[in-house]
């Protein structure tokens, strides 16, 4: 055999389940043996009578070219003079029972652009890396005592070209990566870019899991936005789904012919809600693949995080299915055992490698200690959206401000549960499809108050804590529900209340990552106070949000009915001078004017169990946030 060929402790660790950088042994990767230039060829096909490859450097007849079998759990490889960079190629499989199969390379870094589907020999190595201090900085400064505002966006439909055409990664790299920066966003995270065969699957159903999609350019295209993120102070996080890949022929389904990459159990095997195949979680060399494709994205393309996709479908063998249609676990209950130990794993892996990463679970049940380590008990991630506020916010925002005052609980019950695990509130794309209208257009009332209305949702999502995540479009009040067909409205900028939002939000996220009192604490008790969350009547709410000096803080006070409060008294913590220092219903945010000028003087008047309290005017449909001025 080649020396060039996988070591006998590579392919040991690859069926144990632990070779977490399987890619550099697996897939298509350029080399020179015995001074001849050509490429290897690796892949796992336990099941297979014979494996082939074929294309453009053999004409595509497979039977030049065969693999031999170098491991008795189907590891197959071969060294094939002449290949090279760019030719596309398959592997032909011989199933046991003699039909042909013609796949993709599950490691492949590159494939053909849709619709085509072949794999594309591609080294990944070469590119002029200028991040470096930004990667040390990330790995030597915990996530948690800053301030995090990503910006979701889906590349294909941010902004198209004139003709309607993709841009382009290296065109994102200017005009999103810009963009975003001058918003005041700290991290871009993207729908998935693993290459996937359906525009209308939003990347959530891959057939290569290691080849970023050719739809907006070349491997180091990408590279070159991820760098361009990082020299403008942006995060890159990626949307990861290790729960289900999709059924093409041509992809993982069946790969020798048999149930190999999902399981073989048919109360198993498949997603009815996605109609996709799920990941045999149980395999070794599953949890080979997987593990090393989250460590692949960090390693060859300098992210920062992973948003793992739907967790929920992952840990519970009853997700999506009715009685009679799962198995219970060897303990009789319905948590997938093999699942709570592939994400620990996951998350060890990751975090030992890249100490700052992030890694954050999309999980929309009560499963407890998502967040939390693995040596205490957890899960392992580092973040965990909240779905339970997201759900709660928007049937509460989408009421009748008259009849508010029957669903406060709705305003205030996540105060409950807001340090049980570290959140991020994310008003993402999920929201804003399939029937559930754009965020303005669910907002009640007048065209005036549902911007109003809009505005406050958003200071309120700012002054919450936990960590903030806004879907594009929802910066200028897009009207449209979003669809990966076309781009954004963004003609809908010149228009004066869109413009005034924009400029609303955009203001909102330079204030907040200004201002420590307001992300420092956002998973301590100790960062928050309620002031008054008891004024249902009126729909006012009102509390203190501190940094890690308790003498640095800020009270908010948010009025979700369109009326404006004069003189309404708050208590406050401390006597002196305090400011109005933001307000979403200042006129060039589109608002009425309800500000308070000038200075704002604490009495000594012992109220809402505070020792001092202040008189203000409460604008409409609005938050605001006032400070104790020490200058």
């Amino acid at each position: 055999m080649s020396s060039c060929a996988p070591t006998e402790e590579e392919i040991y660790l690859f069926h144990e389940g632990s070779l977490y950088h399987s890619y550099g042994m697996l897939g298509a990767h350029l080399r020179e043996h015995e001074g001849v230039r050509g490429a290897t060829f690796c892949t796992w096909a336990p099941n297979a009578r014979e494996v082939r490859v074929c294309g453009d450097f053999n004409g595509w007849q497979g039977s030049s070219h065969p693999l031999q079998r170098i491991s008795d759990a189907g590891l197959w490889w071969a060294f094939v003079p002449g290949a090279q960079e760019g030719h596309f190629y398959k592997y032909e499989i011989v199933s046991a029972g003699g039909d042909l199969l013609l796949k993709a390379d599950p490691y492949a870094f590159a494939a053909e652009r849709r619709p085509g589907d072949a794999s594309r020999i591609c080294s990944l190595s070469g590119f002029a890396w200028q991040d470096g201090e930004w990667l040390r900085q990330r790995d030597i400064t915990p996530p948690y005592q800053r301030p995090l505002l990503i910006y979701e966006v889906h590349p294909g439909s941010w902004k198209r070209g004139d003709h309607g055409d993709f841009l382009s990664y290296r065109d994102l790299a200017v005009d999103l990566v810009d963009y975003a920066s001058e918003m005041g966003y700290t991290h871009i995270e993207l729908l998935p870019l693993a290459e996937h065969p359906f525009d209308g699957s939003w990347g959530y159903q891959a057939t290569g899991y290691y080849a970023v999609t050719s739809r907006y350019g070349t491997p180091q295209d990408f590279m070159f936005f991820v760098d361009s993120c990082h020299h403008k102070g942006l995060g890159v996080i990626l949307d990861w789904v290790p729960g289900h890949f999709c059924k093409n022929a041509y992809g993982l389904a069946c790969f020798d012919g048999t149930p190999l990459y999902e399981y073989k159990d048919p109360l198993r095997r498949e997603s009815a809600d996605w109609d996709t195949l799920s990941f045999d979680l149980g395999r070794p060399e599953v949890i080979s693949f997987l593990i090393s494709n989250a460590l692949f994205w960090f390693d060859l393309y300098h992210i920062d995080g992973l948003r793992v996709d739907a967790v929920a479908s992952i840990l519970y063998l009853d997700y999506g299915r009715r009685h009679g249609q799962w198995t219970p676990n060897c303990h009789g209950g319905r948590e997938n055992l093999e699942a709570v130990f592939f994400l620990r794993r996951l998350n060890e892996q990751v975090f030992h490698y890249y100490p700052g990463a992030l890694m954050i679970a999309e999980d929309s049940t009560q499963w407890p200690l998502v967040s939390a380590p693995v040596y205490c008990g957890g899960l392992g991630f580092n973040y965990k959206w909240n779905m339970g506020w997201m759900n709660d916010i928007l049937d509460y925002m989408k009421t009748d401000p008259l009849y508010r005052k029957h669903r406060h609980h709705q305003l205030t019950f996540s105060l409950w549960y807001a340090f049980s695990e570290n959140f991020i509130l994310p008003l993402s794309h999920d929201e804003v499809v399939h029937g559930k209208r754009s965020l303005l257009e669910r907002m009640p009332g007048d065209y005036w108050q549902k911007f109003a209305n809009l505005r406050l949702l958003y200071g309120y999502m700012a002054a919450h804590p936990g960590k903030k995540l806004l879907f594009m479009g929802g910066e200028w009040g897009q009207f449209a529900e979003w669809t990966e067909s076309t781009n954004l409205d963004w003609h809908l900028l010149s228009y004066e209340l869109h413009g005034k939002l924009h400029r609303y939000v955009r203001d909102l996220n330079h204030f907040c990552r200004g201002e420590r009192s307001l992300w420092e604490q956002d998973h301590a008790p100790q960062g928050f106070q309620w002031i008054d969350p008891h004024d249902y009547s009126q729909s006012v709410i009102t509390f203190i949000r501190r940094a890690v000096d308790g003498d640095c803080f800020f009270v908010v006070v948010c009025n979700f009915t369109p009326v404006v409060r004069e003189h309404y008294r708050i208590g406050v913590p401390r006597s002196g001078p305090y400011r109005e220092v933001f307000n979403s219903d200042r006129v060039e945010y589109g608002g009425s004017g309800q500000v308070n000028d000038g200075v704002l003087e604490a009495e000594p008047l012992w109220w809402h169990n505070q020792p001092c309290s202040l008189q203000l005017k409460i604008p409409p449909l609005a938050v605001a946030f006032y400070k104790l001025d020490e200058s």
